[in-house]
């Protein structure tokens, strides 16, 4: 448990959440951060990988949710102890660029919407911050969030304040209702000149889900390279971060044409994506064939930025944290294993716990939120340390700790594969933990160091390493639209997947969800991905010192006395 410095009232974060941070590399920035071809880096070179959850602050009220439930300072702790690195913080366009707007207390901002119970809280948790003006009250965030060392993107989620988003909200697109692009780009001068000081700003998002039906991509270029030049210009040393069109589903008209600015090293692309984003794909539909063409989607129009040299931000994605939600939970199999492969920056959706007000209801329970109704305790611990393998860095500048290799990642449990020794099976563990493999073009899986393949067995038991690497048995091919079945054949010639038993050790079984007729079959405990890393674990560092094979083996069968 973690208390607040300012009050009794505390946000209780579990203690293995402790653990979990101090053995993961949640990198905060020494400013300021650049690009480096697909890579964020930070003023010596080094990766930066952005872990970031969303808090919104772009709703009617105008003030960052969840201040009547807990203190800022609480809150922003809370953000670091969860293991999160930096907050994606939204803003109205309309609170910077209205002054009447922009100039109302928070009591009256409260009170014009009938919250009087939020005002109670607010004035018990943040009593510094409930007669500030709004604008002010923003600030006060942010040197909040800055005070406790996590890195800040302000995102220009919407121009008028309120829920986002439709297609007919008058918010979309350049020349909607709301959106005057003149307008939108006093507003975003202005926020880049006041951050300027504020060193844990590191980047500025210029605008959330483009989208409707004025929405075209001559406009896009026009008005998105001035406000990439109009920020640049205000503050040149934060990332620039530029969604696409389609809800921010869409960059493939990069394809063609680059952006074009007079700077350089700054620029970030962001995508969005989620369960619901495909209907009810994932429920309706054959959970392989779903994965291969979302996946296949998400290439072609998004993560393709990293081939071109840019890093790409995935700033919004995320689940049901209840765990009931079937098309939630089949999608973030399927994700996570992209998010690791692809080792891309991030921000979950989302940080609330509740609204102030949403959809006309007080009090809103936000069951996409790490955190619980009252703000207070974690919802869901264990989606928490499913997502500790992706917070890390698995290559990039300042983490080619050793040469390229393999890891095999599970996306269910977000643990990887491990062996403790040649006596014991193959288990999933911490990824920090993992072995270290090679994938070789013969389709075996061989631990870097030694001369041991992957090799199948009985149906049913588990996976072992041998020396015999040339079998059926010991060929592992990569199956399945998902691209995430790893099949072999016993020595009849029973075709078999990795699967994991309840005890996390590495079985194999029969493949299951193959056929695109099967709907209801759930293939996650079956989905493994093989993913690039250049990073030394506990495993890798070990195996890495042991070269000659009858050392290897006396470290296998004696374990740690040795």
């Amino acid at each position: 448990m973690w208390k607040s410095p300012s009050s009794s009232s505390s946000l209780n974060i579990h203690l293995f959440l402790f653990v979990l941070i101090i053995n993961q590399h949640v990198t905060v920035s020494s400013q300021p951060l650049h690009t480096k071809s697909r890579w964020i880096v930070n003023s010596t070179g080094q990766r930066v990988k952005l872990a970031c959850v969303n808090w919104v602050s772009h709703m009617d009220v105008m003030v960052a949710e969840g201040l009547n439930q807990q203190p800022v300072d609480a809150i922003s702790q809370a953000i670091i102890n969860m293991g999160f690195n930096c907050v994606r913080l939204t803003w109205p366009l309309f609170l910077f660029t209205n002054e009447s707007l922009g100039s109302i207390t928070v009591r009256q901002s409260f009170k014009n919407l009938g919250l009087f119970g939020s005002i109670v809280g607010l004035q018990a948790n943040n009593p510094s911050i409930v007669d500030l003006s709004v604008l002010d009250a923003y600030q006060a965030v942010v040197a909040s969030i800055a005070k406790n060392n996590v890195m800040i993107i302000l995102d220009n989620h919407i121009s008028k304040p309120g829920w986002c988003c439709s297609r007919f909200d008058g918010n979309g697109f350049f020349g909607d209702k709301y959106f005057d692009p003149d307008l939108w780009l006093q507003g975003l001068t202005k926020v880049a000149t006041i951050f300027k000081g504020t060193n844990n700003v590191v980047g500025m998002s210029l605008r959330n889900e483009l989208r409707g039906p004025l929405q075209n991509a001559h406009d896009w270029y026009r008005y998105m390279q001035k406000g990439a030049e109009a920020v640049h210009e205000a503050n040149p040393n934060v990332l620039i971060i530029l969604s696409g069109l389609s809800f921010d589903k869409d960059l493939s008209f990069l394809h063609k044409r680059p952006v074009n600015l007079t700077f350089s090293g700054k620029l970030v692309y962001e995508i969005h994506r989620y369960g619901f984003t495909d209907g009810d794909t994932w429920s309706g539909d054959n959970a392989n064939q779903a994965c291969g063409l979302v996946l296949n989607d998400m290439v072609s129009k998004g993560t393709f930025v990293l081939e071109q040299g840019y890093p790409l931000f995935v700033s919004e994605f995320g689940v049901d944290q209840r765990g009931t939600n079937v098309n939630d939970n089949r999608y973030f199999n399927c994700f996570l294993g992209l998010a690791a492969e692809l080792d891309f920056d991030w921000a979950l959706w989302t940080l609330v716990g509740s609204y102030y007000l949403r959809d006309g209801v007080v009090g809103l329970n936000e069951y996409y939120g790490v955190l619980d109704w009252n703000w207070r305790d974690i919802r869901n611990s264990s989606f928490l340390e499913r997502i500790s393998a992706i917070r890390s860095p698995f290559q990039g500048p300042g983490y080619t700790e050793t040469r390229l290799h393999k890891v095999i990642f599970h996306p269910k449990t977000g643990l990887c594969v491990r062996r403790t020794s040649f006596l014991q099976p193959l288990e999933l563990v911490s990824c920090s933990e993992a072995a270290a493999w090679r994938y070789a073009p013969q389709k075996t899986l061989t631990v870097i160091g030694t001369y041991f393949c992957l090799q199948a067995d009985k149906l049913g038991e588990p996976a072992k390493l041998g020396i015999t690497c040339s079998d059926d048995s010991s060929k592992w091919e990569i199956i399945s639209d998902s691209k995430m079945h790893l099949s072999s054949k016993l020595q009849d010639a029973t075709s078999v997947c990795l699967d994991v038993d309840s005890n996390n050790v590495i079985v194999t079984q029969t493949c299951k969800c193959l056929s695109t007729n099967d709907t209801t079959c759930d293939p996650g405990s079956q989905w493994f991905k093989i993913i690039d890393s250049t990073r030394v674990t506990k495993t890798t560092k070990s195996f890495l010192q042991i070269k000659p094979i009858i050392r290897f083996l006396a470290r296998s069968f004696f374990g740690s006395y040795i």
